[in-house]
């Protein structure tokens, strides 16, 4: 899209791109860098627990990315060796007992909104996960497109285990997809931990790595993504989320549809030009 900024009227641009290196986050640590974004949970005292605040700066700020020229990949991660604890218990459980059912509802539908906005979002979402990985946490690990963890983390749904029901957040829709039905209810019945090891066994994770390289890998691969066609990077995100409630037949008609407009891009035709000139010696050396 960049490649024909020149072409667009600028009121389209000023309602519809904007930068966001200078977002000053309130309730995390945000980070700009080489085209990756980097959302830090930042309270290990309590281990990086989520708030009402944090919540709905979250959902917000993964609304605007969608509008982001200077980002095109995100890494989420914890402070202090753990990753999210989930709803802190002082902060969000407490006020929650004592609310009507309009404002739970209100609630809820605030929470579902952060994973809708993270789906819906068209940079690719890299979390990196070591220690403690619960409840909201692994609902924000689960909503994101690839999981790097470590040996030591444990994550766990843990709605069961304060008297509600696992489908919280799109939990029931997306953990058995990501790792199956079986071993979903496994998890969303029981509250159990998942432990870094098993978790990759089960495809939760991609990849393990160890506690002090775990940022770094992952932020080595939101580069690798970055360095690629970040707008075809968004189609295919899209994709695989649409997809979902599509027959083969109407997938293979949207993936067409989809395909044709990344044929339109300066990305697809750099790709080829860079094809033909690593040809070109090969070929004169002939």
């Amino acid at each position: 899209m960049s490649d024909s900024t020149e072409r667009v009227d600028p009121a389209l641009v000023a309602g519809n791109r904007r930068q966001l290196a200078g977002y000053r986050a309130e309730h995390f640590l945000w980070e700009v860098k080489e085209g990756v974004a980097t959302v830090t949970l930042n309270r290990p005292e309590r281990k990086n627990p989520l708030t009402f605040d944090s919540y709905a700066e979250l959902r917000d700020l993964f609304g605007q990315l969608k509008y982001a020229t200077d980002v095109h990949a995100v890494v989420v991660t914890g402070a202090g060796g753990n990753f999210c604890s989930g709803g802190d218990v002082h902060e969000i459980i407490g006020p929650l007992v004592k609310l009507k059912a309009p404002e739970l509802l209100m609630f809820t539908r605030m929470t579902g909104d952060l994973v809708k906005t993270m789906r819906a979002c068209p940079q690719p979402i890299v979390a990196a996960i070591d220690g403690v990985c619960a409840g909201a946490g692994a609902i924000v690990a689960m909503a994101s497109d690839i999981r790097y963890g470590t040996a030591r983390s444990k994550t766990a749904f843990l709605f069961n285990r304060v008297g509600l029901a696992g489908c919280d957040m799109g939990a029931c829709a997306m953990l058995p997809r990501i790792i199956g039905q079986g071993r979903a209810s496994e998890l969303l019945y029981t509250g159990r931990a998942l432990g870094g090891e098993e978790g990759e066994r089960w495809g939760f994770f991609n990849r393990l790595c160890t506690p002090e390289a775990l940022l770094e890998d992952a932020q080595s691969l939101a580069r690798q993504l970055v360095e690629g066609p970040t707008f075809a990077n968004g189609i295919t995100k899209t994709m695989l989320h649409q997809e979902w409630a599509m027959t083969i037949e109407q997938a293979i008609e949207s993936e067409a549809q989809a395909q044709a407009i990344c044929m339109l891009t300066q990305d697809f035709t750099r790709a080829y030009e860079a094809f033909v000139a690593k040809q070109k010696p090969r070929f004169q050396g002939d």
